[in-house]
This record gives structure tokens, sequence and C-alpha cells, in this order.
């Protein structure tokens, strides 16, 4: 497992502020979202592998800490922390960070991994990340 969390980077587009030239808040979901995607690809993990085990991540809690502003043009990078329990959950903690390493945004997400025939959480995501993870350390496990 590396010392530092997963990252991508992402730069923010006007079309994606609001009226007073700020990020909307609403984007700082999508950035996280597509940092969480894009971590289960690097870690050889695709949504046809999910659905093909018959699981899907639903997310059951988030919450959103904003630092600083962010505005069109901004260079960031979006980070991912896996954090397990050995229950049912896990935490996934993300940064939203300016080149300069300003925290703009935090974000905490519970997660679960679904079971879509029987409608129920999986007892061990944890054991579906390992099974189907090429690179299940980037996972933190």
């Amino acid at each position: 497992m590396s010392a530092e969390p997963f990252s991508v980077p992402v730069t923010v587009r006007g079309y994606e502020t609001d009226i007073m030239g700020h990020l909307n808040q609403s984007v700082y979901i999508n950035y996280a979202e597509h940092a969480r995607w894009c971590l289960l690809t690097e870690a050889g993990m695709t949504q046809a592998m999910l659905l093909g085990k018959g699981v899907g991540p639903a997310v059951l809690e988030q919450t959103i800490r904003y630092r600083r502003e962010l505005v069109a043009g901004d260079e960031v990078e979006v980070t991912c922390a896996f954090e397990w329990g050995g229950g049912k959950t896990f935490r996934i903690e993300q940064a939203i960070r300016k080149a300069d390493g300003t925290v703009a945004a935090e974000v905490s997400v519970v997660i679960g991994l679904l079971n879509l025939k029987e409608r129920r959480l999986e007892s061990r995501p944890d054991e579906v990340f390992k099974e189907l993870a090429a690179d299940p350390g980037l996972f933190g496990l």
C-alpha cells in the first residue's frame, strides 16, 4: 500500500460554477465520485465486473466540508482513502486540493455493496473487493 492516497487531477470548468463564480456545491459530489470510479478502474475493477458479481456500490451517507472556494480554471487533485471496519459498510475519506496544497473541500462517504438480487448489503464488502480487484492494495486491503 502506498503512503499517499490515490488521487486524480480535475480542472474546474466554467459551466460548473454558480452565479458568484464559485464551483457549484453539487459538483463537489461529482468530483468525489469521479475519483472513486477512477480508483476502481486503476485497481482493475469495472462496472461490468461488479454487475457480473451482482453487486453495486450504494452511498449511504455523504458529508462535505467546504474549506476554500474553487473557481473556473483551478487545477485540483481529488484523493481517495478507504477505511474498512469489517462490517457491511466502509468509509472513503476524500480531499479536493488546490495545486498549492490548500484543501478546498473534504468529503466523507459511507458506502455498502448492495446485492442487486436480494436488495441487501453484502456482509463483507472487503472480501468482494479482494476477489475482484487486480490490485486490492489500492483499497488498503
